[in-house]
């Protein structure tokens, strides 16, 4: 059975950084692919990062402000999220493939003064 457990959505400032860690269970992070998505208020899911063997891929609107990477030894993958703006404001979900899609329940980022 495939879990991924999400932790580290919060409040934080404009400007501030947060880091969001999924804790992956019944798959590989290094053998799947591996990425976080975000649905903001009254928007459709999107696509943030992704990460596999074949390297990484991050939406355009990011504009290098967010790395994604994994920790095989504690099998997570991990978001660092830099510079963060009132628009990065959603709930965060880890995913993987492998074989078929699986996501976590989702972390919330609240970017507000």
């Amino acid at each position: 059975q495939v879990q991924l457990v999400e932790s580290g959505g919060t409040l934080v400032q404009p400007g501030g950084s947060l880091r969001l860690t999924c804790v992956a269970s019944g798959v590989k992070v290094d053998r799947s692919v591996m990425g976080w998505y975000r649905q903001a208020p009254g928007k459709e899911r999107e696509m943030v990062a992704r990460i596999s063997s074949g390297g990484t891929l991050y939406a355009d609107s990011l504009k290098g402000r967010f790395t994604i990477s994994t920790d095989n030894a504690k099998n997570t993958v991990s978001l660092q999220m830099n510079n963060l703006e009132p628009e990065d404001t959603a709930v965060y979900y880890c995913y993987s493939y492998f074989g078929v899609d699986y996501w976590g329940q989702g972390t919330r980022v609240t970017v507000s003064s």
